[in-house]
């Protein structure tokens, strides 16, 4: 991952932010330090950043304000990072839930990460990252409610990415060999200025 980011692929980019998306253990901030590597971009946890604007630990927000008071605080988070630009971003795994974060995230590519089950749990379990919305009498089942209804979210994204246990920087390399199907070329500069023909017949060049 240490090879410099591909040229053609930087200036397809042309600064936009790079969103992970994806389920609690899905591997967004592991994938996306690397990923940020590559592309030469600079790597963000919107979490972290949530966390510093607040003062206190997400366990902590979800105590004080619950989950609609948590949520309000990503968002306005979300907001400002996406007035930055060439970020490899890792968000929340329920950033997808409001409306108003994907107006955010639709200023640069979104890009999902997504792991099965089982495989997700397994990651969860060996983590030792509190996790609020985990805290039930079977994580196991709180978390296949969570995926069930957060995939359809998900799936807006720009590009899915499928994991089966790969390593992140093997996820990474997927995920740039994926990025150029879904940018759009650059729209190419004419080579003379374009001319428009007035009602009186002059000939004038255009603002190009």
């Amino acid at each position: 991952m240490n090879r410099p980011p591909s040229p053609s692929l930087a200036q397809r980019l042309q600064g936009l932010n790079v969103y992970l998306i994806g389920m609690m253990g899905a591997g967004k901030s592991a994938v996306g330090r690397p990923l940020a590597e590559a592309l030469g971009y600079r790597f963000l946890d919107a979490d972290d950043a949530l966390e510093q604007v607040a003062g206190r630990t997400i366990p902590e927000i979800f105590a004080t304000d619950g989950e609609a008071g948590f949520r309000e605080l990503e968002t306005a988070v979300l907001g400002q990072i996406a007035g930055w630009h060439s970020l490899v971003v890792a968000t929340g795994g329920g950033v997808v839930t409001r409306p108003e974060n994907w107006g955010h995230m639709r200023q640069g590519v979104v890009v999902w990460l997504d792991a099965p089950a089982p495989l997700l749990l397994q990651r969860l379990r060996a983590d030792s990252t509190p996790r609020p919305l985990l805290q039930a009498g079977d994580p196991g089942a709180r978390l296949g409610e969570l995926l069930a209804q957060r995939q359809p979210l998900y799936a807006q994204a720009d590009l899915r990415v499928q994991q089966a246990g790969d390593s992140p920087a093997q996820v990474a390399q997927q995920v740039l060999a994926d990025l150029p199907a879904i940018l759009k070329d650059p729209a190419a500069v004419p080579e003379a200025p374009v001319e428009l023909r007035q009602a009186d017949g002059q000939i004038t060049p255009s603002l190009n």
